[in-house]
């Protein structure tokens, strides 16, 4: 049973963990499958309080994707978001990562 398997089923017992889903679009991601981890990350996003750490990977998977203003739009707000929840590691990684992609329009 890969990791991705173990995941899934830990997830029908446990359908809201914030962590599961992280860990699940987490490794669809490493499979290359952006149609299922986007949605994952996106959804952990919408959540109340957003999962910081969904902010970070799907900018930077937008990024691979050269989908940047998108990247952008995702790291601003997660940055807002970190800082809103205390997490000030998480903001700097997003800020860092924004500052590499430069202003809009650039």
């Amino acid at each position: 049973m890969s990791r991705r398997e173990k995941i899934e089923l830990m997830l029908q017992q446990e359908p809201n963990d914030p962590f599961l889903r992280y860990s699940l679009a987490m490794e669809f991601r490493k499979e290359e499958n952006s149609e299922r981890s986007l949605p994952l990350f996106e959804s952990l996003i919408s959540d109340t309080p957003p999962y910081i750490p969904a902010f970070l990977m799907v900018g930077q998977q937008c990024v691979e994707l050269g989908e940047i203003e998108r990247a952008r739009t995702f790291l601003r707000t997660g940055i807002e978001e970190a800082r809103i929840q205390g997490d000030h590691h998480a903001a700097a990684e997003m800020a860092e990562l924004l500052a590499q992609l430069g202003a809009a329009g650039e």
